[in-house]
């Protein structure tokens, strides 16, 4: 690793822990030439999710929107914030252990449905509601029917 102070190549960790997000190692060095002390993070870069929306246009998977979504449809209900994060947690594995690196919206929405309707009846509807853009009431009967 390169020395961040005096540019040199031989540097030595002298110790080495998980980051507080868990997902990196956090590494303390030494350089062998000056003593100069510094950090460095190793990480394992993902290849990115990519979403291919109905429009024909594609975006990276993004935790923190489906986070956003399902904070709304479960505004004033009894789930917490822990619970919908291990529901995208689930559902981003499930993507990575796939083949493939892309999915339709409307896998990842169904995904999401499925796992939803387990936590919380009128969340599930909620969601529903704005994820399958129901036109008017009859839709959203259909929906409610489908549930019994």
């Amino acid at each position: 690793m390169l020395c961040t102070k005096c540019g040199s190549h031989n540097s030595r960790v002298i110790d080495s822990r998980p980051s507080e997000d868990g997902r990196s190692i956090r590494r303390r060095r030494i350089c062998d030439e000056c003593d100069f002390r510094f950090t460095t993070y190793e990480s394992l870069k993902e290849t990115p999710l990519i979403v291919l929306k109905n429009d024909k246009s594609s975006e990276p998977f993004d935790r923190n929107k489906l986070l956003r979504g399902l904070m709304t449809a479960t505004i004033k209900r009894d789930v917490p914030i822990a619970r919908l994060k291990e529901l995208i947690d689930d559902v981003e594995q499930e993507l990575r252990n796939s083949p493939r690196n892309e999915v339709r919206s409307k896998v990842l929405g169904d995904m999401v449905l499925e796992r939803l309707r387990a936590i919380d009846d009128v969340a599930y509807i909620r969601f529903a509601s704005v994820y399958k853009d129901f036109k008017d009431i009859a839709e959203f009967q259909a929906a409610l029917k489908g549930m019994v």
